[in-house]
């Protein structure tokens, strides 16, 4: 693997703080992007593997950065990762919220917020698409995807539920 400076890593992650509408997790595809596809940091697998360890980990869903630092660089990797992913948010959220915070009555904020909302929601659905497509290798696997998606979508069963179920699965060997 070639040696990967940590300044490319910092521009990377910077940018994508900057549009990370709804947290670390709407902007995985994107980090997928990056690091499997157009650097070739890790493969898509281990990318998988790197997502579901960020969200089993207690704490913010952005460990994955770290995580991908690491990888790619050691421990100077995952700070550099994670400041880059933390740093440019908050000082445009702690810039805009006085802002935001002055106009509360107006008309035109509260569009916004509504407007937000569906741009998440989408950064979020692609996100499950693309871990989807990484970790489903097998017909069985597809199969209790496309269940699970739809069963949340279609009842009100808790997800968890079904985790469990597909865990249980998954430790059987389908």
């Amino acid at each position: 693997m070639k040696p990967v400076p940590l300044a490319s890593l910092a521009v990377h992650f910077a940018l994508l703080s900057l549009v990370a509408i709804g947290g670390a997790n709407a902007v995985v595809p994107d980090m997928q992007r990056i690091a499997v596809v157009q650097e070739g940091w890790m493969s898509d697998h281990e990318f998988a593997d790197f997502f579901a360890l960020a969200n089993a980990a207690p704490g913010p869903n952005v460990l994955i950065v770290s995580l991908i630092g690491y990888k790619i660089a050691g421990i100077g990797g995952a700070l550099v990762a994670t400041i880059a992913m933390c740093g440019p948010s908050s000082l445009l959220c702690f810039t805009v919220s006085g802002v935001w915070d002055r106009f509360q009555a107006a008309g035109w904020r509260e569009q916004i917020q509504r407007a937000l909302a569906p741009i998440t929601i989408g950064l979020l659905g692609a996100t499950g698409y693309l871990l989807s497509i990484a970790a489903d290798d097998t017909a069985p696997r597809i199969a209790i995807t496309i269940a699970t998606c739809v069963a949340v979508l279609s009842t009100r069963i808790n997800p968890l539920w079904l985790f469990g179920v597909a865990a249980i699965l998954g430790l059987g060997g389908i």
